[in-house]
């Protein structure tokens, strides 16, 4: 019974938000608390919520921190001096125009945001690309490919931060194994570039651009704003690298880091009072509208857990699994997560069908923290999906059709899928054997 209600309630949950019925704040709070009381557990139903606030908190604050610490930072100009750079080195030169493309993108993409992603990029690259001649179809597959590498797998980007929050995990724990996968993965993506890149200069050759005077094409790509502090680059360069060793090395816990990491950027970039009200409201839509989630999830999650739904789930599926195939559960969940991530929104994938998957692999002795990792490999076939809001900006800025985007992406985004799999396996972020 209380297998066939969690399907049913997983099942309800997916299908108000493909249809888009619900928006998935409601849909994760509205939904549980109905089932729950269908059940018969509406008495303890404010407890279990309180439980599962409880456990996403730490994943909140993260997100939240992190979301205004590489806000401020692009704000200030963090990045610009990387963005000349590339341009005055790239020239008319496409095979170099798209591997510049897949260094800024990686880059930019640390803030765990798509739609900051593709803004950035786009507003740096596609005058560029326009300028001689280049499809900017390989503008917008580069891009995709950085943004669920470097996104997808850091503990404040939104899959992850979804895993770490439906299965109460510890973000530190969940990421520094995956280090590697996510460097290596990062190295794909430029590899892929240059292979896009290569192909487009034997299209249509180098282009030669004047890089001085007047005319200077940087000039009109980079634009001045009164928040940049070209100044205090090498400072905030400084911050950016210290928070993110200290993240590495686990002096503390993540969301303290970025806490101190937003402050001191704050102070340092903007001591005025009026212009870090300013700042901090800029990027707290964006930041509160995920936070949000993430509490929602909370709800969902401490329902689904609280009331025995997952693990009656989680046995049902132990039953169906031959044992002989238990240690390649992390591998089938990797596997699976490419079409699954695809017609699934984050949401009802992650806080519907991973914590039965965590659940099941545990009957196997598998950590949940593995079952959080493979979960995420899928990712670049996700973000071709017209699901995903920032996907549709950017085929909308590379002014080319969804239909048309999948076609020319679906390759690169399951070799890339497959590639950041076995270097998991690899490196020790996944394994087969327990």
């Amino acid at each position: 019974m209380l297998a066939f209600l969690g399907l049913a309630m997983v099942m309800v949950f997916t299908f108000l938000i493909m249809t888009k019925r619900l928006s998935p704040i409601v849909a994760l709070t509205v939904v549980p608390i109905v089932f729950a009381i269908i059940g018969g557990f509406g008495g303890t139903t404010g407890v279990m919520m309180l439980d599962g606030l409880k456990m996403v908190a730490p994943s909140a604050a993260l997100l939240l921190f992190a979301i205004l610490f590489f806000g401020l930072m692009i704000d200030s100009g963090l990045f610009d001096p990387l963005i000349r750079k590339i341009l005055k080195r790239v020239n008319g030169d496409p095979m170099k125009i798209a591997v510049g493309t897949a260094l800024l993108s990686l880059t930019v993409a640390l803030d765990g945001d798509g739609t900051t992603t593709y803004m950035i990029t786009c507003a740096a690259m596609l005058p560029l690309y326009k300028r001689i001649g280049m499809n900017p179809m390989i503008l917008g597959i580069v891009a995709m490919l950085s943004l669920s590498v470097m996104s997808g797998m850091t503990p404040w980007g939104g899959p992850a931060t979804r895993a770490i929050a439906a299965l109460g995990l510890d973000a530190g724990e969940y990421f520094i194994p995956l280090l590697p996968t996510m460097i290596g993965g990062a190295a794909w993506v430029v590899f892929t570039a240059f292979v896009l890149g290569r192909a487009e200069r034997k299209r249509i050759g180098n282009v030669l651009l004047h890089s001085g005077g007047g005319d200077c094409y940087i000039k009109a790509i980079l634009s001045d704003s009164p928040h940049k502090r070209p100044k205090l680059a090498y400072v905030n360069l400084m911050l950016v690298s210290a928070v993110m060793l200290a993240l590495v090395m686990g002096l503390m816990h993540s969301a303290i880091l970025f806490l101190i990491g937003f402050v001191l950027a704050l102070m340092i970039n903007y001591p005025q009072l009026d212009i870090q009200k300013e700042r901090i409201l800029a990027h707290s839509g964006n930041a509160m509208t995920v936070v949000l989630l993430v509490f929602a999830a909370g709800i969902f999650a401490g329902i689904f857990s609280g009331t025995k739904m997952v693990d009656a789930l989680a046995q049902t599926l132990v039953d169906w699994i031959p044992p002989e195939w238990g240690h390649l559960f992390p591998l089938v969940v990797a596997i699976t997560s490419m079409p699954l991530t695809f017609v699934l929104s984050n949401d009802a994938y992650y806080f519907g069908v991973v914590p039965i998957l965590a659940n099941a692999a545990a009957a196997y002795g598998i950590s949940p923290l593995e079952i959080a990792r493979a979960s995420v490999m899928g990712q670049p076939v996700h973000l071709m999906s017209p699901l995903v809001a920032s996907t549709l900006l950017l085929v909308g800025m590379i002014d080319r059709d969804i239909g048309d985007f999948q076609k020319g992406a679906v390759k690169w985004a399951v070799m890339t899928s497959l590639v950041v799999t076995a270097l998991a396996l690899l490196t020790g972020g996944l394994t087969l054997f327990v």
